[in-house]
């Protein structure tokens, strides 16, 4: 059975394949990341193309399977979902004019959840009209690490694609028993210091850890708390044309603000420089419930985020990111390892990595390798390919 292995990065389906059986053979990867591609070839032996738009379907051979986590950016919450406005958007349409001249058995493609409903549907029945017109019958699944035991939430929609002449019935996903989270299993025991916390970072945590604490305990302090709008004079046009989604949050804030009014501005005072080093530093976006006793910022998972210092429950990790959020643990106040990260995707401790930046990157923008080995088996499996 051979297989392609596009937008492969550092290998997640080939991970799957080569768990399931020797008889798959992969026959392409293709990846524009030049530090994929070496990944890739340290870890498999293949020499990875580039940029799939300049292979042509002549030089690709006989195919059965096409599998693909095919760029996300263009589609999720974290990019600016331009959809396929954006060129990375179109790349979808590269595994359709391949499918419809090697016309594989079976195509395994991933994405964010998203991709559902972004322009209003129109991506997804986009993408439904394509496989249909291209000779497929299409069933999808949006699953996450979490619900097979790996705790890490991060929910995907994973598309099955069974050419028309061989489609038989719909897949049924085996349903594995579940397993007991056991949380500190993905932890690793030691870590090198290089992964603490430290200056701006841990300085802007424990001025919000000070607030934490002033709270009182059953405290609701959701929205997002945009603490720099407490002290920031606007204009009646200003204040007017600021966007809905703020005003709202500044309106909302304003319950927490007027009940602790002398802390805040004791604590704005004492803490404005580091604050003000980062627009983000000045919001906080507790999602953890009500303030408990002795409740702690470092008590969850904290990510800088864009939209503010996100605190999140510890029960599983923050979804793994491919841009500068990389989780941090906050009783031990450091970031994950990638080592840990490997985990998170279901990838082996072996696997050879770059650098850490690298390796954060390639993860955050990986295929979890244990929910796509159930996909895919379930469905080779019901089709006796296994």
């Amino acid at each position: 059975m051979k297989y392609i292995d596009l937008f492969c990065g550092i290998g997640g389906f080939h991970q799957v394949f080569k768990s399931l059986d020797e008889k798959f053979q992969c026959v392409l990867a293709s990846d524009i990341d030049k530090k994929c591609q070496q990944v890739y070839k340290e870890n498999y032996n293949i020499e990875v193309k580039g940029d799939l738009k300049k292979i042509e379907n002549k030089d690709i051979g006989e195919v059965d399977i096409i599998c693909g986590g095919f760029p996300c950016q263009a589609f999720s919450n974290s990019g600016k979902k331009k959809c396929f406005q954006d060129e990375r958007g179109l790349l979808f349409d590269e595994i359709i004019r391949i499918a419809k001249d090697k016309k594989p058995k079976f195509m395994f493609l991933e994405n964010v959840k998203h991709i559902l409903k972004v322009s209003n549907g129109e991506v997804i029945e986009y993408i439904k009209d394509k496989i249909d017109k291209t000779g497929y019958h299409l069933q999808y699944f949006v699953i996450s690490p979490h619900q097979y035991g790996v705790p890490q939430q991060r929910e995907r929609v994973y598309f099955i694609c069974i050419r028309k002449d061989i489609f038989q019935e719909e897949v049924k996903l085996q349903i594995e028993e579940q397993k007991e989270i056991k949380f500190e299993d993905y932890l690793d025991k030691e870590f090198d210091d290089k992964y603490k916390i430290e200056d701006d970072i841990l300085k802007c945590l424990q001025a919000w850890e000070e607030m934490i604490k002033i709270f009182e305990v059953g405290e609701k302090i959701s929205p997002t708390i945009l603490a720099h709008e407490f002290y920031r004079k606007y204009t009646k046009e200003e204040k007017e044309s600021l966007p809905e989604w703020k005003k709202d949050y500044m309106k909302k804030n304003q319950r927490v603000y007027q009940k602790y009014k002398k802390h805040w501005d004791k604590w704005y005072k004492k803490h404005e420089e580091i604050l003000n080093k980062r627009e983000v530093y000045g919001k906080l976006e507790w999602q953890v419930g009500e303030i408990k006793e002795d409740d702690s910022i470092f008590n969850y998972f904290i990510q800088i985020r864009q939209s503010g210092i996100r605190v999140k429950r510890a029960k599983y990790f923050p979804t793994l990111v491919a841009i500068s959020q990389i989780p941090i643990y906050g009783k031990e106040k450091r970031y994950l390892t990638p080592k840990e990260c490997l985990r998170l995707q279901s990838f082996p401790d072996d696997l050879k990595l770059l650098d850490d930046r690298s390796a954060y990157k390639q993860l955050g923008n990986s295929i979890n390798v244990g929910n796509a080995r159930n996909v895919i088996q379930s469905t080779l499996s019901q089709y006796n390919i296994i």
